[in-house]
């Protein structure tokens, strides 16, 4: 996956969530967008992945970490697919520390490929949250 396509699905997700979501689709979207710039901050110049990613793990720990909490007082299904997703990614750092010689190609992919559908899941969440209000609006007005 390129960035060409990470940065428009980033943006319009996020924006999605940020108007049209609840509380929790707004706190996930603002985790993904800060912990995207912070990973850029992060993410070392040579960035070849042929070392652990120490910067970027921390970041991982923290969005997984959140996730979690989220998942856990949230009253939605879909927070749980977004926090195993996240344990999915987090756990290629793992094996980078286990296995040094990992292939940098399989552990950028590991860390960064997850974000995709953890993105899509957010959208759903906000679109099913946006038309779950409308929904109990129209019925209070009946």
């Amino acid at each position: 996956m390129t960035p060409i396509l990470f940065w428009p699905l980033l943006t319009l997700t996020c924006g999605y969530a940020l108007v049209r979501g609840g509380f929790y689709e707004r706190a996930v979207a603002l985790i993904c967008l800060a912990a995207t710039f912070v990973s850029i901050g992060v993410h070392p110049s040579h960035g070849r992945y042929e070392d652990v990613a120490w910067g970027e793990l921390i970041v991982d720990s923290f969005v997984l970490t959140s996730f979690i909490a989220i998942a856990l007082l949230s009253d939605r299904f879909w927070p749980l697919w977004v926090a195993g997703l996240q344990l999915t990614s987090s756990l290629g750092h793992f094996f980078k520390i286990i296995d040094p010689d990992l292939l940098p190609h399989a552990y950028a992919g590991a860390i960064r490929f997850w974000s995709y559908p953890i993105l899509i899941i957010l959208f759903v969440g906000s679109w099913r949250s946006y038309r779950r209000r409308l929904e109990e609006r129209r019925l209070r007005t009946a």
